[in-house]
């Protein structure tokens, strides 16, 4: 199992008053999995998308990522965790204009001990790997949107993360664009990458293979909708 959570509730305080994010989420995703997370504003699946990735902690109940309780993490450990477990990918890409695709890649890898060949290669295969090999030296102004979140891809996954966690990927693409995205997905999970995307979208939920609806803070709902694909090959956590 790569995700467990348990009793998982998140509570925010506005002044005096107490927001029930979360109230009592339990799930299980397993390796290779394809989830999609769906819910209405409000529903609580942004919460959950922030602890899924280690960016927020719950209130009360456990997360174990690999295994590993991170519900109670610190600070350092939780970033640890980040950098190399977890792949994020944004609506809005999130890229540095003034670097070209291929310095964007490597910016997870600018503090690894590995020496600037080895981040460099990595990159370039990363980029190779979400069909960029010619838009390497390119800067954002000179991709368009689904080349860009092609960029953002590629930097998800240059750690070999045990999941990738995608927070609306195509909300800012077309509706061509998109698809052609959601492909790059699916060819990801034939590969056997883990993935979870946050979407409001039925047409994009529809590629995956499970999905996981909210109300109100809790799961309302967990559809399989197709079997895993049989070739798959789990990556290891």
């Amino acid at each position: 199992m790569i995700i467990r959570t348990q009793k998982l509730r998140k509570i925010y305080r506005v002044g005096v008053e107490r927001i029930h994010a979360l109230r009592g989420v339990d799930i299980e995703i397993e390796a290779n999995e394809f989830v999609a997370i769906m819910g209405s504003s409000g529903s609580g699946k942004s919460t959950l998308m922030n602890i899924l990735g280690c960016l927020d902690q719950p209130t009360d109940g456990r997360y174990l990522l690999a295994n590993r309780d991170v519900s109670r993490m610190g600070a350092k450990e939780l970033a640890r965790v980040r950098n190399q477990q977890i792949g994020f990918v944004f609506q809005s890409f999130e890229l540095l204009p003034r670097l070209t695709a291929l310095k964007n890649v490597e910016l997870p890898l600018i503090y690894a001990k590995d020496g600037w060949w080895t981040r460099r290669r990595k990159a370039r295969a990363a980029l190779e790997r979400v069909g960029l090999s010619d838009r390497m030296t390119h800067r954002p102004n000179q991709l368009s949107g689904g080349q860009k979140q092609r960029v953002a891809i590629a930097r998800a996954l240059l750690n070999t993360p045990a999941i990738l966690l995608a927070d609306e990927p195509t909300g800012n693409l077309d509706s061509v664009t998109s698809r052609d995205i959601m492909a790059l997905f699916e060819q990801l999970h034939d590969e056997g990458q883990t993935i979870i995307i946050v979407t409001h979208e039925d047409d994009i939920a529809r590629h995956c293979h499970r999905v996981i609806r909210l109300t109100d803070g809790m799961v309302s709902s967990d559809i399989r909708t197709k079997e895993r694909a049989p070739n798959a090959k789990p990556q290891a956590a």
